[in-house]
């Protein structure tokens, strides 16, 4: 068996939040159309325990994105790697504030918007994290 270091829980660590924050929000709105037929209160209550995962997971993915790039020599990192990086922060940036104001949107409309902007912008996350580590 390969060794198993700090390095590999960290990356795995971040790999396992992320996947709970970004795939949680896709399988959530996959399901949506099921749960809105199971009443009126619902989707609220479905979005309300997904929440209760979603979260502490995106802290995770913050505290543990935070190790990774200490963990970066960023003096011999080069402008490609630099720029990618912050694309990424900005798109993990645009998720965590879309998905709270998805939480603390009052129209069906701002739901919307706030809900596809979080989960694209996760997505967006898992691809340059990809990129980033490739």
């Amino acid at each position: 068996m390969l060794p198993v270091d700090l390095d590999t829980i960290r990356l795995f660590l971040h790999v396992v939040a992320a996947a709970v924050w970004a795939g949680g929000q896709i399988t959530v709105a996959g399901l949506l159309p099921a749960v809105r037929q199971l009443g009126d209160d619902a989707p609220r209550r479905v979005a309300r325990a997904f929440n209760r995962i979603a979260w502490p997971a995106f802290v995770v993915v913050v505290v543990t994105g935070i190790w990774n790039v200490l963990a970066v020599d960023v003096g011999d990192a080069g402008t490609e790697y630099m720029v990618t990086l912050g694309l990424k922060l900005l798109v993990v940036t645009i998720s965590g504030v879309a998905a709270a104001a998805h939480i603390a949107a009052t129209s069906r409309r701002a739901l919307a918007i706030g809900g596809a902007a979080g989960g694209v912008a996760a997505v967006a996350a898992l691809f340059l994290g990809v990129v980033l580590r490739g």
